[in-house]
């Protein structure tokens, strides 16, 4: 169940890096690495976006890994529940789809990136030092994949501009 919708939603994402569907075939002939998802969370003004601090990472979009017998959708929707505090309907297309290696001394894995829009006003809560924070989308946040900010800038600009962001 988790990999069939790993696969199905990789398909649909909005955006691919690293060459993820391809690597994704290959990484289902043998045993499967960890998947990780996670969740762009944007305002309704399109200005500002959801980031925790994490403690080695920096500032992310709420995520981590999917449990087994998880799908990928869920996993980014109950960490974004454990993350923020906030419960937050995903859009129904996956923003992104990505490969990378989350510590020097793991193997890459496929990361799902989804899609929310959420009002600032909503209180936000967490775990125990990892606080969240809304930050001004066109500011530069520290992170240690500083290519995710581009990634989401133009996602949020897509929707914000209500761009279709269906793949292909």
């Amino acid at each position: 169940m988790t990999l069939d919708a790993a696969v199905a939603d990789a398909r649909l994402a909005a955006l691919e890096f690293d060459e993820a569907r391809t690597w994704l075939e290959r990484a289902r002939q043998g045993p499967m690495e960890p998947l990780a998802a996670e969740v762009w969370v944007t305002d309704p003004a399109f200005s500002h976006v959801l980031l925790v601090k994490h403690r080695v990472r920096g500032w992310v979009p709420p995520g981590g890994k999917v449990e087994p017998g998880e799908t990928p959708r869920a996993a980014a929707a109950r960490e974004l529940r454990e993350e923020t505090g906030l419960r937050g309907e995903l859009l129904p297309v996956p923003a992104a789809v990505a490969v990378r290696s989350y510590r020097s001394d793991w193997s890459p894995t496929l990361g799902l990136s989804y899609a929310a829009v959420i009002d600032r006003d909503v209180p936000l809560g967490g775990e125990s030092g990892q606080p969240p924070k809304w930050v001004d989308l066109d500011k530069e946040w520290q992170s240690a994949f500083p290519e995710d900010r581009d990634r989401i800038r133009a996602h949020v600009r897509r929707l914000a501009a209500g761009q279709p962001v269906g793949a292909g």
